[in-house]
């Protein structure tokens, strides 16, 4: 990720319309700003998973993600199950280890991709 064309500004996340994402059950709400030239935008979100929230896809975006809130259980497609609690983060690289989502008790975290 190359950081570039990008001036120092504040984000208020509550300003911002949220998206909302049907899950396999539950659903996700994002809110999403980009960053820097379109050809290569960096992608930050505050999103918000419902109690009971299960992803419908297998993701292979790479991310570096933050739980601020509740819990967040990734499971990578090789079986290995990892659990996020707040404060905890992950990062994984594009196309390097397909993962998938579920938050039993919701959960809000912030994304950047």
């Amino acid at each position: 990720m190359r950081m570039s064309e990008i001036p120092f500004g504040t984000t208020d996340w509550s300003s911002i319309e949220p998206e909302f994402h049907a899950g396999e059950q539950g659903q996700a709400s994002w809110r999403t700003r980009r960053f820097g030239p379109a050809d290569n935008a960096i992608r930050v979100r505050m999103v918000e998973y419902s109690p009971g929230y299960v992803s419908d896809h297998w993701c292979e975006k790479g991310h570096i993600l933050l739980c601020l809130e509740g819990e967040l259980e990734t499971t990578l497609a090789d079986g290995r199950v990892m659990l996020l609690q707040p404060g905890m983060s992950y990062q994984v690289a594009d196309g390097a280890e397909p993962h998938r989502s579920r938050a039993p008790k919701g959960a809000r975290l912030f994304i950047v991709d």
